[in-house]
């Protein structure tokens, strides 16, 4: 698919609504509390007895940061007790012990995420640690199949950790960047020079890491068009090979961090409209493709020829090639699928350490999907990913189907779309509009049953679209 969004500020305003991400349906608000450890053991085991086993994705969250990022929304530990760090290793490799005697030792781990907080955190020899906890416990990938990433804080790397992290197995790096602005990185508490963070980045390239990618964020107090504008001409300079970039939530009652913002200085929503614009402007002419959901990417990129074959795939971890995978997720918070099982942990450290250390899986919630959920899911699924439905397609996945008679209700709500432009709807198939392609998620809301559940019943504390 490749129609370059249109940026239509009317349409963009009118459409500027609360929704989910869709990294999961139901999304994570929807999970339930009290699941039960034995149905994940359950789906777990079940799933090595499949007539072809998926391959696993892993995903480890590291919470700690030595410093506050005010505009950080993330489940997080601020400390700088290097101790802590020692005493979560720990635990982690019972929970992995526990984990890994769930799947078969033939399932290959071909996708593997460290995430945070700040995973860089850990010093090269606790990541050595862990990658060998991870390796000890399940068969890790080591040919070019593999994809596995590391989220680092470029103020806290150096050539010596970019080569370790080389030396252990990962080959994906994505930097933490927010804006390169002084004013906008002193409000909220994030001092990173151009100079340094490009170095680095020269660093990771000549380590051998074959994928960098750039997070970006708009809307962060300070922020103007033109102070942007810079930034993205920085970073398009730098030439990674993707660039995120994400809405800022202000969301202070939430996230205490936040509290430390003004939100006098918060850019006024016609601004915040123009941030976005200049992103899709600058990236468009500096040749990156729009992949969706914040996502942008070189046209030989790995996620570029996903979305042209039609295999790429969203799950918690953003936009993914690996098709088709079982995730386990590790730490606090983490969230795993195995299947229609979902599972999250523990989300503060005394609950997660608790369950550690009686033995069981730190499992908070979870839920197991229904035969609607699956359906929907994978509408969803083909619209975050594909930008269209074709009729039949799902049909034939879901014997029995009418695809007109069943979505009769979110057809209609498409044909509201369809005037305004968003979509276009033929007789056997309806596809997002380039004026469309930023608005997505209000495309995927149509068919989201929960979403038309009375008020009292949805538990969502939503972003907003833009």
């Amino acid at each position: 698919m490749r129609n370059d969004p249109i940026f239509d500020p009317a349409l963009l305003t009118k459409y500027d609504v609360s929704g989910p991400r869709y990294t999961s349906y139901p999304t994570a608000p929807h999970f339930q509390a009290g699941f039960a450890e034995d149905t994940w053991r359950h789906h777990a085991r079940a799933s090595n007895d499949d007539p072809i086993p998926r391959g696993l994705s892993v995903y480890v969250h590291i919470p700690f940061c030595s410093s506050p990022c005010f505009y950080c929304g993330c489940n997080r530990v601020v400390t700088r007790d290097r101790g802590k760090a020692e005493a979560y290793l720990q635990r982690l490799a019972r929970e992995i012990e526990v984990q890994s005697r769930l799947f078969d030792r033939d399932r290959k781990v071909t996708q593997l995420h460290l995430g945070g907080g700040t995973p860089n955190y850990l010093d090269a020899a606790q990541l050595r640690e862990l990658i060998d906890l991870l390796r000890a416990g399940f068969n890790l990938a080591t040919g070019e199949e593999r994809e596995f990433s590391v989220e680092l804080d470029p103020r806290h790397a150096d050539e010596a950790l970019l080569r370790e992290l080389i030396a252990i197995g990962f080959n994906r790096v994505s930097f933490g960047v927010q804006d390169f602005n002084p004013d906008v990185q002193e409000a909220i508490n994030r001092i990173q020079p151009v100079e340094r963070t490009t170095a680095v980045i020269e660093a990771a390239r000549a380590a051998g890491f074959r994928s960098v990618s750039i997070d970006l964020i708009y809307g962060l107090p300070k922020q103007t068009v033109e102070g942007f504008a810079a930034t993205l001409d920085t970073v398009t300079a730098i030439r990674p090979d993707r660039i995120a970039v994400y809405s800022y939530a202000h969301l202070p009652e939430t996230f205490k961090a936040q509290r430390q913002i003004d939100a006098a200085d918060l850019p006024n929503p016609a601004t915040k409209l123009g941030l976005l614009g200049a992103a899709v402007e600058k990236l468009a002419a500096a040749g990156y493709r729009y992949i969706g959901m914040d996502h942008f990417a070189l046209p030989g990129d790995e996620l570029v020829r996903a979305q042209d074959s039609h295999t790429l795939q969203r799950n918690f971890q953003g936009y993914s090639t690996q098709a088709d995978t079982d995730l386990i997720g590790f730490g606090v918070s983490a969230i795993g699928r195995v299947g229609d099982c979902y599972v999250q942990n523990a989300r503060d450290l005394l609950s997660y350490y608790a369950a550690i250390d009686a033995g069981r899986l730190p499992i908070a919630r979870g839920y197991v999907r229904t035969e609607e959920d699956e359906l929907r899911a994978d509408v969803i699924q083909e619209l975050m990913c594909h930008g269209e439905v074709v009729f039949d397609a799902i049909e034939r996945r879901h014997p029995g189907l009418d695809f007109r008679s069943h979505f009769a209700d979110a057809l209609q709500r498409m044909r509201d779309l369809a005037r305004d432009g968003l979509v276009d709807m033929g007789a056997g198939a309806l596809r997002i509009t380039a004026r469309g392609r930023l608005l997505m998620r209000i495309a995927a809301m149509a068919f989201d049953e929960y979403l038309g559940r009375p008020r009292e019943q949805q538990v969502a504390n939503f972003s907003r679209v833009i």
